[in-house]
Order: structure tokens, then sequence, then C-alpha cells
């Protein structure tokens, strides 16, 4: 069967609910969104089914929520954030910058509530660590997840279960989990391609402490609701008249967060977000691709959280009306949330400019009527016998929250949420290669005359790409056989005249560096060469080096690395040799987009991580085979199955 990317698959579409007064109602049990009816007559009807299918499942599963009373809070906006964000760590200095990443968020997105910190893949796989020794090689992590605490961000690690091929523990995955939980002190573990965690993972979880939160991926299944706190509303599609998230209805206190991680339009989620009380994923570096949020989008969930800051008891109420007092023939539409006898709407525009009333109630004398995103009064204005109009401009897109109460709330005022709605597009610049100058052609080097290429790349279409460009932009859930298939890229590069060794670096070369210079990394983490230490036989690749290792030794002796390009010009000519082991060449191909660096690795490595195919290529490759590798901080991205070559420009 053919799919389209580009539109919603079935499993992701709205679930219509049956409105005849015997149907079934346990159809609706494992819905993503309950659509709702196009026609306002039907919604009287549509929330009475929804109110009988709540009781029903909730009487047949025995539901009594108790473990949402182990949680405290809210947690409405979570930032999904590589470990390695530019803004979160100084690679130049080693160190996290807490603080700078929270005060950009507060400015941008009007802060998170908080961040799941994602580690290993698109990495893992590049040699034996698991998933868990990607966290725990990173010392001061516990220090980190503190850092965010201190100011109010819960924190959640991943738990990958595909990573069955690289090393193995003594204990299960989920004592493995609840070791790392217990060791940072985090709040909660988002469930990786996992709907839920199923009992063990659970009960270990528990044992650490009461109130871990587990969130799965996607759709939650009902039975999970229970002890599943949170999910991923992951490609969750609307109807056109705003629906019901299946459960955030089945249980008021549960928050989802929606995403759609390759879209450049966030309004559908935000939107469906506002009208059920539920939260967003903010994912703007996925995997090392930027797909950010575009200004109307961040000034839109900036406003929803000035809310959520202030009025969560309301969106985690048990009285919700959807759809409330809609007034006819608008795309203007409202929740109404009551809580402790007061009533708050929260309101989407999801049409274009307007002006005119938001919603039509009654009238409640003695009430005032505020606009608590902007924080301004509102004036409503009879609408017939006991009722009023209350409403204003709204930009296209536009959300609003209107309270009515009889006391006098001091709001600090805001213009209202709009901006820019284009993609702020981000380009990953490559930093530009040293010059090294020989006038001869350097002993064990082989020289390569200048000219333009045409060169052939192949590489595998992973979430990552390969260079800047995001690969799966606007579409819905990629899938294989689209999802890691083999991809080729057509390269026109001018290369100038330069000789290349023919063999990588040895541990004796690289030894007799470190012993000359004095040679420390910032982060000594995984570097095994201090006090003449050497990882291996003399005559063997120098692994256990990052890229800034290599250029110090390449440096030392006048040289550099050679470029992806030459370093695929004189493979294909066949003049480079290969040591045992095989090891991954790092080349001169460094780039950065302001949040995520990559180089290009060429060649292959003696290393194959077998069993799923979300690992990091390895094995042999031919020159024409290149590899992203996101680098890592805190020395993470030295490992074995990296060494490098020199260079030098003629």
């Amino acid at each position: 069967m053919t799919v389209n990317p580009y539109v919603p698959r079935p499993i992701d579409l709205p679930t219509a609910v049956p409105l005849s007064a015997g149907a079934d109602l346990s159809v609706l049990d494992e819905a993503k969104v309950f659509a709702a009816p196009d026609d306002p007559a039907d919604w009287p009807a549509w929330r009475d089914r929804l109110t009988r299918w709540r009781a029903e499942a909730r009487e047949r599963l025995g539901y009594h929520g108790g473990h949402y009373a182990e949680i405290a809070g809210d947690c409405f906006t979570v930032c999904l954030a590589w470990l390695w964000d530019e803004t979160l760590y100084d690679a130049d200095r080693g160190v996290f910058t807490v603080d700078g990443f929270l005060d950009a968020a507060e400015r941008d997105f009007g802060g998170f509530d908080g961040v799941v910190l994602w580690h290993a893949y698109p990495v893992i796989g590049l040699d034996e660590r698991n998933q868990f020794d990607f966290y725990r090689q990173v010392p001061e992590l516990p220090e980190v997840v503190r850092a965010f605490q201190a100011r109010g961000v819960r924190v959640f690690v991943d738990y990958n279960p595909w990573d069955v091929g690289t090393r193995r523990a003594r204990r299960t995955d989920a004592d493995e989990v609840a070791a790392l939980v217990d060791w940072l002190g985090v709040d909660g573990v988002f469930l990786d391609t996992l709907k839920e965690g199923a009992g063990e993972l659970r009960k270990t979880l528990d044992a650490v402490r009461p109130g871990v939160v587990l969130e799965g991926e996607s759709r939650v299944p009902l039975a999970r609701i229970a002890d599943h706190a949170m999910s991923w509303a992951q490609w969750f599609a609307d109807s056109p008249v705003p629906g019901v998230l299946r459960a955030k209805w089945f249980e008021r206190r549960h928050v989802l967060h929606h995403t759609r991680r390759w879209h450049l339009d966030h309004l559908d989620e935000l939107h469906s977000a506002w009208l059920n009380g539920a939260g967003m994923l903010v994912w703007e570096s996925v995997f090392g691709v930027w797909v950010g949020w575009n200004e109307r989008d961040r000034a839109v969930l900036a406003a929803m959280r000035r809310v959520q800051r202030g009025h969560a008891a309301w969106l985690r109420a048990e009285d919700w009306t959807p759809l409330a007092d809609h007034v006819a023939g608008t795309e203007v539409y409202a929740s109404r949330w009551q809580h402790d006898g007061t009533p708050l709407w929260t309101v989407a525009n999801r049409g274009g400019a307007y002006d005119g009333p938001w919603l039509v109630t009654e009238d409640r004398p003695g009430h005032r009527w505020y606009e608590l995103t902007t924080g301004t009064e509102l004036f409503p204005t009879p609408a017939g016998p006991g009722r009023v109009a209350v409403g204003g401009a709204l930009p296209a897109g536009g959300i609003a929250a209107v309270l009515a109460t009889v006391d006098e709330p001091a709001l600090p005022r805001h213009t209202p949420a709009d901006g820019d709605p284009n993609f702020p597009a981000r380009s990953a610049v490559r930093v530009p290669a040293p010059v090294a100058r020989s006038g001869d052609v350097p002993e064990g080097m082989r020289a390569v005359d200048g000219g333009r290429r045409e060169l052939l790349v192949r590489y595998r279409k992973r979430e990552t790409g390969l260079y800047g460009e995001a690969p799966y932009v606007d579409e819905w859930k990629p899938l294989p056989p689209r999802l890691h298939q083999p991809v080729t890229l057509h390269r026109t590069v001018d290369i100038g005249r330069f000789a290349i060794a023919e063999r990588e670096v040895s541990n004796a070369e690289y030894a007799e560096f470190v012993r000359a210079t004095g040679y420390r990394p910032v982060r000594p983490e995984r570097w095994p060469w201090a006090d003449g230490g050497v990882p291996g036989p003399a005559d063997a690749p120098a692994s256990h080096v990052e890229l800034a290792d290599a250029r110090a030794y390449a440096a030392w002796a006048g040289l550099r690395l050679p470029t992806e390009d030459e370093w695929q010009v004189a493979a294909e000519r066949g003049l480079l040799r290969r040591a045992e082991p095989l090891v991954w060449n790092l080349t001169e191909s460094e780039h950065t987009d302001g949040r995520t660096r990559f180089v290009i690795l060429k060649g292959g490595a003696a290393y194959r991580a077998e069993g799923s195919d979300w690992y990091l290529d390895g094995g042999p490759q031919p020159p024409e085979v290149s590899v992203k590798l996101l680098t890592l901080g805190a020395g993470l991205t030295r490992s074995e199955s990296i060494g490098f070559r020199c260079a030098v420009d003629l």
C-alpha cells in the first residue's frame, strides 16, 4: 500500500463518536481524538455520549486514579532537548549552561515545566556502549538535574527499548532504568517507541520512590492511564471542529504533550492543547536537524503558559464542557472549565483575523470579565434575556482565556499572541578548515591533484539527515522504506592540490605527541593517553580521540585532517590503507547550526551493532559512504571505533 506521508495515516485520524442512543461506546476505548460533529445541533448528544463512555470505561476498569495524587504540580510544556545542545552545553569550556538555557526558554516560549535530556540516539551503535552508559559517563549529570529542578523544571530521561545489540548489563532493563532514576533524581521517564512501560518497569520505579512519571509515546492504552500520568500526543490529527483528547477526557489530570516533530507550523497542535487543557512538547532540534518554532507559535505558547501557571486547577477540573457557548457561524471555539464555582473559557480562533463575540453565555451579575493572556478587562454586551456576548479582536489563529470572577485580579498587561508564521530557517555552517601547507609531499603521504570533482555520496536516510537538511519536512510519521532507506547525494566540489596519509595515525605516534607537548583535553573523560597510557598495540590506529584531540595532533605535526571530500577522492583512487582494527576516520567537516555540532565519518569500523535499524552504521564501508556523527560533550565522542589520518595542502 502506498502511503502519502503528507497526510495523516488512518491510525492518526480522529474517531467518530456514535450518537445513537444505544450505541456500544467501547469502540472509543483506543481513540486518539474523539472527533466533533460538524453540526452544532449534534454537540449536546456528542457531549452526552462522551460522558457516558467515560463513566462506563472507568467502571469496566475499576479505575481509581490514585497514582495521580503522588505527582506534585502540572507539567504542561516539556522541551525535548539534545543533552549536548549548544545552548545547554558549552563545548569549548566543557561545561553545562542550564541557567542560560532556561533564560532563553523564558524569553522565547514563556518557560518550560519539564525537560527531556535526550542523550544517546542517534549516536548509539558507534561502539559497544549501551544507552545507560551514555548517561552514566557524564559525571556531573546529577548536578545538572538538580540545577533544572532548582529552577522549578522537572527532568526526564529517555528509555530506548530497542537497544538490544550493544553491551548487555547484568541487570534487566527495568532495573537499569530504576537505578538511573535513583542516581540522577529525575522526575520521570520518556518511553521511546513505547506506548506503555508495562508492569515490571512501573514496579521498579515505584520501589525507587512514589510519583515517578512514565510518559508513553503516542496513544497510551486506556488501561495504562492509571499508572502513566503523561503521554506524547504525537501525530494526533484533529477534526475540522475541534475534538477531545481521549486520555484527557478519561482522566482530567493526565497530561498529553502534543507534537508533530517534522512540522514547521504548530498551530493545530497548540489549539488542540489549549481547548483540551493539555500540554505541548517543544522539539526544535530533532536528532541534529533544526525544525525550529516560528515567532507566532512561540507567542501563542507563551500566552498559554501565562494562564497555565496561574489557573492550572481549572485545566484539570472535572467540570469541563468542550465546544461550550459557541457563536454560530464563526470558527472561534471554546472549552468551559469550572473550578470552585468560577468559570474559565479557553478560546481558539481556527480562522482568519476576527473581531466579534467569542462566546455567548449566561449573564453573571456582580462578576467582572477578564482576558487572561493579555491581562485586559472585557465588557460583555447583552445577547438576549439573561445572556451576554463576550469577545473582541483575535488575530488569525489567536487564542484567549476568559475568566468571570467577583474578584479583581492584578493582571500584568501583554500584547495579543501574534507574530511571523514563517519558518525561522537555520543553516548548518561548515567550520573553516585550517590551512597547513608543505612544499613537498611528506613521507608516508600520497599527492592528489586539485580541481573540480563530481562525487557520488551514499548514506542511509536516518532522522539526522546528512548535512543540515531536514529529511522529512511537514511529514507525518516517516516509515520504512523511506525511513532508513539508502540514498545518494551528488556533490560538486572544488579541491586544491593536497597530500593525504596512506594510513591512520598510530598509537605510537599519538603517544609521542602527548609526551612531547603535554597535551591535555578540556574534558579528559574517555581519554586514555594521560601518564603514558596507550589504548592498544603501537601500530594500531590511535583511537579514543575526538575532533579537538585529532586537530591538536595534526597542528603539532604541521598538518591537518582531510575533508570528507578529499578522503573520498583519495580512497576511490586506492591511495589509502586501513590498519586493524578498522576505525571510522574523522574528517575536517565540522558543522554547526548554533544548536548542534556534527562531523562526517568515512571508511567504516570493525564494530557493528546488530538488532535495530536505529543504531549508527557500522562495519566496513566503501569510500563513497558518509555517516553524520553528532558530537557529544564530556569526552563521550571518544570511542575505540574512531581514529583519524592527516593531510596537508600542497
